[in-house]
């Protein structure tokens, strides 16, 4: 079983990989799991840069696989925002009813509500780095509406749907998400 050591801190991420590579000769391990505790610097422009920072920061520690991931949430009536400030579009707290509710604000007096959550995937294998990216297009919700999911989860309809991410089971959300559909290029990747 090849280790790919996931550098986030976010446990609802680690559940969400973990279920979507579940049955493939992958384990992931979180940095709770190693006992790393730093904070990963994420001072990149855009999510790219963002989730290479991430990996080839956690590489230079630790010398092991990486897989490392930013998602934004970008709503076109906001110019794009909250995109790579999504985790901290409130303050930097990373509070999600908080990003929510500012984001509910900020949209009221618009009809356009339409928006796409952004994913790219960095994985450091071998010590080469790979990318891989996943859209998931949609709309934001009027008001909360689920408790599923996490972060911005109960205010995202994905296209095609009329329930959020939040109203979603993992495994449903995971066949249409961003982040599943940026893992899926990586597993074919892998699988090569």
């Amino acid at each position: 079983m090849e280790k790919l050591l996931f550098a986030t801190g976010n446990k609802n991420k680690v559940i969400e990989i973990k279920a979507l590579l579940d049955g493939l000769p992958y384990e992931i391990v979180s940095m709770a799991e190693i006992g790393f505790t730093e904070d990963i610097p994420e001072t990149g422009k855009d999510l790219k840069e963002n989730a290479i920072i991430k990996a080839q920061y956690l590489f230079d520690k630790t010398k092991k696989n990486i897989i490392a991931e930013d998602t934004g949430l970008e709503v076109s009536a906001l110019n794009g925002a909250p995109g790579v400030h999504t985790a901290r579009y409130a303050g930097d707290a990373k509070d999600s009813t908080a990003n929510m509710n500012l984001l509910l604000e900020n949209l009221i007096e618009q009809e356009d509500r339409s928006a796409q959550f952004h994913t790219v995937i960095a994985l450091i294998i071998n010590g080469e780095l790979y990318t891989f990216d996943g859209i998931s297009k949609g709309e934001i919700a009027k008001n909360l509406s689920g408790s599923k999911g996490f972060g911005y989860d109960p205010i995202f309809i994905p296209e095609g749907f009329s329930t959020t991410f939040a109203e979603m089971s993992l495994a449903e959300k995971s066949k249409i998400s961003h982040r599943g559909r940026a893992l899926s290029k990586m597993i074919e990747f892998l699988k090569k």
